[in-house]
């Protein structure tokens, strides 16, 4: 049994690691922070977790030393007392931009100048499908970007296999739900004008596309991210060109090598129903990541599909798979929750 506490546990991806920690049978959550609702139990903010905790916010300020250490902060929070957290904990997962990027000059080039950038090495970009064998003896992971995420899984296969014309380029289209932007209002989340939208906020650099040119090695990746009427939910459409004529043989054979020992990867590509291509709706809160494609063999286009629960295994669902792989627990443990249907 180790002993984990949640600096940040009040927002979104706090409260989803909170859902899915509580019926961990390796994990005692021990603090869980909140600078604006000290003393108040979690269930007030976290209404799902009536009669299933009575925790309560402390503050930062009163953190005591524990096993894990989980970050939930919003970016550019964590990177400013990253020595002290590592004082209080031998193993920290992040679940903010401060350390996903390697490279100090480019995570100045896509957010800014950091505040302690040689942490910035120190951490495992924390995708367990691209850096298993790094977590097992990594001391701090980082988060993931939920783009980024369901981007990289689309993208894997065919980048694995060698496939991708890289003197054009490559098309990501990301179509994402509300709660990507956290739970602090703003003018935009507010409902009148959040309401029915299909709003590209994005058109162009995004900063996750900073993560998928680090982890996938690619340099000509455009994504576009656009709002719809969702609340969880990411589907990333990736447009590539292939480097030589193929088949669809080819491209399952490619899709079935690069996944077929993930255990929340699942390939979705049916010839009838409603549900033949990835679609985020029914993986509401679930860690699983659909993936799907579709090949033009005339102009030789492939149309590779992503969809996630953004803030599962696009946040707080893959942060806990890292976890489990660090600790070296069975990495399904507290996340093979399926979904619903219908909802």
């Amino acid at each position: 049994m180790i002993q984990v506490s949640i600096v940040g546990a009040s927002g979104y991806t706090g409260g989803e690691l909170l859902r899915l920690l509580l019926k961990h049978p390796r994990v005692e959550i021990f603090q869980v922070t909140s600078e604006s609702r000290v003393g108040e139990y979690v269930y007030q903010t976290h209404p799902n977790l009536r009669a299933q905790t009575l925790l309560q916010y402390t503050a930062r300020s009163e953190l005591q030393p524990c096993d894990v250490l989980f970050l939930a902060l919003p970016h550019g929070e964590a990177q400013k007392n990253i020595k002290h957290y590592a004082l209080l904990a031998p193993k920290i997962i992040d679940l903010s931009a401060d350390f996903r990027l390697r490279d100090a000059a480019k995570y100045n080039e896509w957010y800014g100048e950091h505040a302690d950038a040689a942490w910035l090495e120190k951490f495992v970009y924390g995708s367990p499908e691209l850096h298993r064998e790094e977590m097992k003896t990594a001391s701090y992971i980082s988060g993931v970007g939920c783009n980024a995420t369901c981007s990289n899984l689309a993208l894997l296969p065919l980048v694995k296999a060698g496939l991708i014309d890289e003197s054009k380029p490559i098309i990501v289209d990301v179509k994402v739900g509300s709660s990507e932007g956290g739970n602090s209002p703003n003018a935009g989340s507010h409902h009148p004008e959040r309401s029915s939208v299909i709003r590209t906020y994005a058109p162009t650099r995004h900063r996750h596309t900073a993560e998928v040119e680090q982890e996938l090695k690619l340099n000509n990746v455009h994504m576009t991210i656009t709002s719809v009427d969702l609340v969880r939910g990411a589907l990333a459409a990736a447009h590539v060109f292939v480097n030589k004529p193929i088949t669809e043989k080819d491209l399952w054979k490619a899709y079935r090598s690069a996944f077929r020992d993930e255990p929340f990867i699942r390939i979705v590509k049916d010839k009838s129903g409603v549900y033949r291509v990835p679609e985020p709706k029914i993986l509401a809160g679930s860690n699983y990541a659909d993936v799907g494609f579709e090949l033009d063999e005339k102009t030789g286009r492939v149309v590779s599909i992503c969809a996630i629960d953004n803030l599962m295994k696009g946040a707080a669902g893959s942060a806990v798979q890292s976890m489990n792989v660090m600790c070296g627990f069975d990495e399904r443990t507290a996340l093979e929750f399926s979904g619903l249907h219908p909802i």
